[in-house]
């Protein structure tokens, strides 16, 4: 990826193997015949539903046939009945935890699946439950103002890659639209500022984090919105700059705080990955090197 991103070279033949990686193999290790990894596909952060959305971060293939059995069974959980019944409204406004059904999105759309009929369903719960501010909420004691970041943030990407892979013309263009109505949220707030010029609305939105599972922080936001074409946009420029002094001097980037435990320490967010815990991110430098690239920021020639 970083080949192919960042220095503009040709890296199939390297992608195609990413399924041999041993992060991909362990995060596809122990999975059982219905293609979950025992217990709810949403357990923290061992289920199905976790694994995949790293799993189409590192670019496991379209059609990957482990991916796609772990996507079933996310599909099955989120289609049925008992799970569908528990949207609320309250004063006309839904309350859902959409950033399950965003990232479950992208995952379908990633693994080639934009087009079967329960990824247009997804899309299609999610405009109707975005809130007039272009957000989405699963709080029942919300004001109705203000959504949520951290319930937007992946529901946009998932809308998002359904806009641009599905060929369902009407659903696609809805989906657009919602994604492009969150994205101008983010932008209103500078991406992590109160009202705009303020100071952060959390401490934890300008921390680095990898993965990011369902929380939102600015960093996190630029990366979606480099894959939205949007992170040229000025008001994307504060994150932008924190994201520039927050680069060690080894041109590395390292996450400043964690939603994840060791694997084996037995918690309760325990992870199957150890994704550089303490160290330099692979991951999140090479995302921070997309974002500034896409912003005209960085360039490999620059630094050769």
């Amino acid at each position: 990826m970083a080949r192919r991103d960042l220095l503009g070279e040709d890296a199939g033949d390297d992608l195609a193997r990413v399924t041999y990686g041993p992060i991909v193999r362990t995060l596809l290790a122990g999975q059982e015949g219905d293609g979950g990894f025992g217990g709810h596909p949403y357990r923290k952060w061992t289920g199905a539903h976790w694994r995949l959305v790293s799993l189409v971060e590192l670019e496991v293939p379209p059609g990957e046939p482990r991916a796609v059995a772990a996507l079933e069974r996310g599909l099955r959980w989120l289609m049925s009945p008992a799970h569908r019944v528990r949207v609320e409204a309250v004063e006309a406004l839904p309350r859902r935890d959409a950033s399950i059904e965003g990232n479950a999105l992208a995952a379908a759309c990633r693994l080639g699946m934009a087009d079967d009929p329960r990824a247009r369903t997804l899309a299609e719960w999610l405009v109707a439950w975005q809130w007039p501010d272009g957000g989405w909420n699963c709080d029942v004691a919300a004001s109705g103002r203000r959504s949520s970041f951290h319930e937007t943030l992946a529901t946009m990407w998932g809308l998002h890659e359904y806009a641009a892979t599905s060929r369902e013309a009407s659903s696609a263009r809805a989906a657009k639209e919602a994604a492009g109505r969150a994205a101008a949220l983010l932008l209103r707030h500078r991406l992590f500022r109160r009202h705009g010029v303020g100071e952060p609305i959390h401490p934890s939105w300008v921390v680095l984090h990898y993965p990011a599972y369902w929380h939102y922080d600015a960093f996190q936001a630029l990366h979606v919105l480099r894959r939205m074409n949007l992170v040229t946009d000025p008001r994307a420029s504060d994150g932008l700059d924190l994201l520039e002094r927050r680069r060690r001097l080894d041109g590395t980037w390292r996450a400043g705080g964690y939603w994840w435990s060791p694997p084996g320490t037995g918690r309760p967010t325990a992870e199957v990955v150890d994704w550089w815990r303490g160290g330099p991110n692979p991951m999140l430098t090479l995302n921070a090197l997309r974002v500034l690239r896409a912003a005209g920021r960085w360039s490999a020639e620059a630094t050769a």
